[in-house]
């Protein structure tokens, strides 16, 4: 990673971190799931709220590192107003780009904002704190009841 994409990196993933957007109960959400992550002990609950197949809200709670946080406040952003299809594209394309790290077949300058998540995929034991938001987002959109674990 470039200098300069690696200071980019650690600034949202420490400003995301500190101030997590959408840190807060959703009213009435049409969707939830919970997950967790037993190697950092992180813990999210991610709620969704969708009209006609489009995210119209999305708020998460919980604690974690500053990645897990970060992360979630990203993913937030990212997929409001996405259509469920898109976001599950999406969390496809993320899952790659953590797993397989930029040079996969997922360019990090075409997830916008996101792409400052390929910083992950240098600290491979990180990896599943940046991943569990994600993957609570798939559980939530395909309406699985059980917990997400990392394990």
């Amino acid at each position: 990673m470039s200098d300069p994409l690696r200071e980019l990196y650690q600034e949202v993933i420490v400003d995301h971190g500190k101030r997590p957007r959408n840190f807060r109960r959703l009213e009435a959400p049409s969707r939830s799931a919970e997950g967790f992550n037993p190697l950092c002990g992180d813990q999210l609950r991610l709620e969704l709220r969708l009209a006609d197949g489009v995210i119209e809200d999305i708020a998460f709670q919980g604690q974690g590192c500053a990645i897990s946080q970060a992360s979630a406040s990203l993913l937030t952003l990212a997929v409001k107003g996405m259509r469920q299809e898109q976001a599950l594209e999406l969390f496809a394309r993320v899952q790659a780009l953590l797993t397989e790290g930029p040079s996969s077949r997922v360019a990090p300058e075409t997830l916008g904002k996101l792409a400052v998540l390929a910083g992950v995929w240098e600290f491979p034991l990180r990896v599943k704190c940046a991943a569990l938001a994600w993957h609570t987002l798939r559980s939530a959109l395909q309406g699985d009841a059980a917990p997400v674990s990392t394990e």
